[in-house]
């Protein structure tokens, strides 16, 4: 493989997934009275959009079939899954991204973002894209809650994070980019080990989550990431015709959801005193059954919208790119991202653990 190959293949696979269609839900009477998202481009509504980093989403055809056309900077064609969640337990109709600082108190009081697209557990990984760190984005939760303290008192923004739902989703980049595809870490950890490395670093960012007072906290697992089209070409002999699963990584990303149910259990044990309500949410169910044909009748499976759909994202998903007459036909957005409809699809699988969280 040629250097320029290599960084090419680097450069794509750095917007790895790790998870549709605008319609209203009916808000509900909760507890929740915020919505808060840690993570990488699953969750990142445009973060990227403020930092220096290649790795933005902010131009068309991204945003397509969002309000009024407008690319926000989601790797996607319109919302995010946690759009559709905040809608879902009724705090707001969109989740911004932090670093927006025209927001007003107000629009922040009721949730935002902090997740960075590229980002992922290993500290390693969000170097190498120049993108914010999971322990940079709980930087920004602290600076939040001062600014928050400042305006309501620190009584009221306590309690407003108490009651708040705070959604984590990443990892995929940890595997496929940092693990699979770069030598640093494999030369000194195997597989097992760097899952287990990555698991010690969930653990500890919950640890601190709960430390600021999170009280009600979903963990989203990995998805099939084999069934990621960039995947499916990079990884098959014949990517063009037989554009089947590639098995080794999906199996990478079970190994590692068994492992996070067992370690989200054990945290759940542990700080139950404190009335903590810890959640694993499954992408990979809902994603798989999809990619299957199970329940759902989308059209494309393992190709995306933009492009040819084997291999474009973020600059190559661009203005001058072909895009699907209807991307609601398809799974992926681009050869790596969900379309709206399959983010719509999967916050509705999320629904019955938000109930849990939040009751």
């Amino acid at each position: 493989m040629s250097l320029l190959h290599s960084f090419f293949v680097l450069l794509l696979t750095f917007f790895m997934l790790e998870t549709p269609i605008q319609a209203q839900y009916s808000k509900k009477n909760s507890l929740v009275s915020a919505i808060f998202i840690f993570g990488d481009s699953t969750a990142d509504p445009g973060n990227n959009n403020y930092i220096t980093t290649p790795f933005k989403s902010n131009f068309s055809p991204y945003g397509k079939d969002f309000l009024n056309n407008v690319p926000t900077g989601r790797f996607t064609n319109g919302m995010l899954a946690n759009d559709f969640i905040a809608r879902y337990v009724g705090v707001k109709e969109y989740v911004p991204p932090y670093l927006n600082h025209s927001l007003s108190i107000e629009e922040i009081k009721t949730g935002v973002s902090f997740a960075s697209a590229g980002t992922g557990f290993d500290p390693l990984t969000p170097k190498i894209s120049n993108v914010i760190s999971l322990s940079k984005q709980l930087e920004y939760f602290k600076e939040y809650q001062k600014k928050m303290e400042a305006s309501i008192g620190k009584e009221q923004t306590q309690n407003l994070i108490k009651e708040a739902l705070f959604l984590i989703s990443a990892g995929t980049n940890d595997f496929v980019v940092n693990y699979n595809t770069l030598p640093i870490r494999r030369k000194n950890y195997t597989l097992i080990a760097y899952t287990d490395f990555l698991l010690q670093h969930v653990q500890l960012f919950l640890q601190e989550l709960l430390d600021q007072g999170a009280r009600k906290i979903g963990v989203v697992g990995l998805p099939p990431m084999g069934c990621l089209p960039i995947v499916i070409t990079l990884q098959s002999d014949n990517a063009f015709s037989k554009r089947d699963c590639i098995d080794f990584y999906s199996s990478i990303a079970r190994d590692y959801n068994s492992k996070l149910q067992s370690k989200l259990n054990d945290m759940k044990i542990r700080f139950t005193n404190l009335g903590s309500k810890i959640a694993y949410m499954d992408i990979y169910g809902p994603l798989m059954d999809m990619i299957l044909g199970h329940k759902y009748d989308f059209e494309k499976a393992n190709r995306g919208c933009c492009g040819t759909g084997l291999m474009e994202a973020t600059f190559m998903c661009n203005p001058n790119s072909y895009v699907c007459p209807n991307a609601s036909k398809y799974i992926f957005w681009d050869s790596i991202h969900p379309t709206e409809k399959t983010y719509y699809l999967i916050s509705q699988a999320f629904e019955p653990t938000i109930d849990s969280i939040t009751k």
